[in-house]
């Protein structure tokens, strides 16, 4: 079990899919990341990439999002996301797919753009699919002009980048073993690093 840090349903707890396919991110890390996304949260359309049990996505709810979409690909990950959702009497849209195939045809019940991204895959994923599926968000509009995309990767491994002149990564922070990039749309880039704004 996981609970949720802060906000209208801080303190409840979440189930988590068992087995080791499924690693929600720590209690600390959702805390440290939340408090540095601080007011872009509250009436944002998130959007929940590799979601697991739901929790990035439900923390962003509590803590004021106006929608959340959920992607998952594993339909056992997908069910005790549904009994999270439902426990705390939340509505959201969850799609059992992959990545990849989400971002190449966003159901058009999740047409406007997302304002916050999170994504949490497996460490296993390689960083080049990753930026892929980001890279797709903006390229076919589904991304708000500021935008803010956060990726959780581990501390040893290859180092997150993006090739493509559309995303920037703006900034890096690591919490034990964990790292959490990120990243903003090239039009958004004059206006620096101000995560805290």
């Amino acid at each position: 079990m996981t609970r949720v840090v802060a906000g209208a349903l801080g303190g409840r707890r979440l189930r988590v899919p068992g087995g080791r396919s499924t690693r929600p991110t720590s209690d600390r890390v959702r805390e440290a990341l939340f408090s540095t996304l601080a007011d872009r949260v509250a009436d944002a359309r998130v959007l929940d990439l590799y979601a697991g049990s739901g929790a990035l996505g439900i923390e962003a709810l509590s803590r004021g999002a106006a929608h959340a979409t959920f992607v998952e690909q594993d339909p056992r990950a997908v069910g005790v996301l549904r009994q999270n959702l439902a426990s705390l009497g939340l509505e959201a849209n969850v799609h059992t797919m992959d990545v990849s195939r989400f971002v190449r045809d966003v159901p058009g019940t999740d047409a406007a753009p997302y304002d916050l991204v999170l994504c949490d895959p497996p460490y296993a994923s390689p960083v080049q699919a990753i930026a892929t599926a980001l890279v797709a968000l903006a390229r076919h509009g589904r991304l708000a002009r500021d935008a803010m995309m956060v990726v959780e990767r581990p501390r040893h491994g290859a180092a997150f980048t993006v090739a493509d002149d559309l995303l920037a990564v703006m900034d890096a922070r690591t919490y034990g073993d964990t790292v959490l990039y990120y990243l903003a749309t090239r039009y958004d880039e004059a206006r620096g690093t101000d995560l805290d704004r």
